[in-house]
């Protein structure tokens, strides 16, 4: 039936995405059925190497553009929702953020989190010497709130960075793509604050 398939689906991704990086962090390992799934991938433990892995830390950094949807039956469309999309075709899901930071502190004995990569890339237009990016001020503002409401709720939040602060090569995307709230001519290095900058600048300030 579609119900196992989809639990089995979550448990794997969960397992990749999540807990194969936390657990081992925590002193507990890597996760029995990760290592199972990667059969002959599975990581290859030396002497050693778990106590280091899980040498205490002083902060635990977290990135988040999205939240990943596991279907049972057809690959579910990121359009079904009617939520806004990024210029990489991410939904705008900032619930994710929260409900993300809420679960690695109920199972996890986590020290202060940052986040240390959150944005959106949207297409921009350099106009007269402004950049209009509403639609990346509204993702940034409603991602901090997503992070006020984690902090609301006893996670340990230590601090909240923007990625990124100009225009800059993406690995995946080279320069196609936009992330920065500084907009950057490639032409002629020239640099402007889009408006998302001067509202991040003025929340800062406050």
């Amino acid at each position: 039936t579609e119900a196992p398939r989809a639990l089995t689906s979550e448990r794997r991704l969960d397992g990749t995405l999540v807990r194969a990086y936390m657990d081992p962090l925590f002193g507990r390992g890597y996760p029995v059925d990760v290592s199972a799934d990667l059969g002959a991938d599975a990581p290859q433990i030396e002497p050693g190497d778990m106590a280091t892995i899980a040498t205490p830390m002083d902060f635990l950094g977290i990135n988040y553009y999205s939240r990943t949807v596991v279907s049972a039956g057809a690959p579910w469309d990121v359009h079904s929702s009617g939520l806004p999309l990024t210029d990489m075709g991410w939904e705008v899901y900032p619930e994710g953020l929260t409900d993300l930071l809420l679960r690695l502190h109920r199972d996890y004995p986590v020290p202060p989190l940052f986040v240390t990569e959150n944005g959106g890339a949207f297409v921009d237009h350099l106009v007269d010497g402004h950049v209009h990016d509403r639609d990346r001020t509204s993702y940034i503002a409603s991602h901090i709130a997503a992070v006020g409401a984690a902090l609301g709720r006893g996670v340990p939040m230590a601090g909240y960075m923007v990625w990124s602060l100009m225009d800059n090569f993406e690995w995946a995307s080279g320069y196609d793509k936009r992330f920065g709230i500084v907009f950057v001519d490639y032409a002629t290095q020239q640099r402007t604050l889009k408006d998302s900058a001067r509202w991040y600048r003025r929340f800062l300030q406050h």
